[in-house]
């Protein structure tokens, strides 16, 4: 959904095995510079096995929220990390300081809205509010509104998509989460 541009330098925050480097498919090997960034040795361990034949892709163990780069980038996201971030705060901060002017933010990511969101965003039910933060709780996820709500307040030229999909082992569920891409002022 980013759809950055041959040339574009990117990071992923959060990025863990390296998985989703492979939805860029053969574009990939157009962008300039791609920072895949975790503090997992395991998970990196992964990355590594599965970009070595990607010279343009660097792997780097470091925290989301102190990670420094000397260019800006063009494009900054984090996939399911956000919610297993405890500084997310800071993560946040820092993608945005990574951007150049008018670069992207992306996140996708599990949540649950207020229990009165502002007008034309999701509402979810009592049930939700309380059964989804309880179950990923167990894996050190943190799916709460103040994510998309802090999104929105810091890149005001932005899109939303509210999703929900299906988990396994929990037929008949369907977890709530949500698509944002936003724009860094300037450029």
């Amino acid at each position: 959904r980013l759809d950055p541009p041959a040339g574009s330098r990117l990071v992923e925050l959060g990025g863990g095995t390296g998985r989703n480097l492979l939805f860029f498919g053969e574009r990939l090997a157009s962008f300039a510079e791609v920072d895949l960034v975790d503090l997992c040795p395991s998970l990196l361990a992964e990355a590594h096995r599965r970009t070595a034949e990607m010279p343009n892709v660097r792997v780097v163990e470091a925290d989301a929220v102190t990670f420094r780069r000397e260019e800006p980038v063009d494009c900054a996201y984090f996939s399911y990390a956000l919610t297993m971030i405890p500084d997310w705060r800071g993560a946040l901060d820092n993608a945005l300081s990574l951007l150049r002017p008018g670069g992207l933010l992306g996140v996708v990511d599990f949540f649950v809205s207020e229990a009165s969101p502002p007008a034309g965003a999701a509402r979810h039910g009592a049930f939700d509010r309380f059964f989804w933060p309880r179950w990923f709780a167990r894996d050190g996820v943190r799916p709460c509104p103040d994510h998309l709500r802090r999104l929105q307040e810091l890149l005001p030229d932005h899109v939303v998509e509210e999703r929900r999909a299906p988990v396994p082992y929990l037929p008949g569920l369907r977890v709530p989460y949500y698509l944002f891409i936003g724009r860094k002022a300037g450029a």
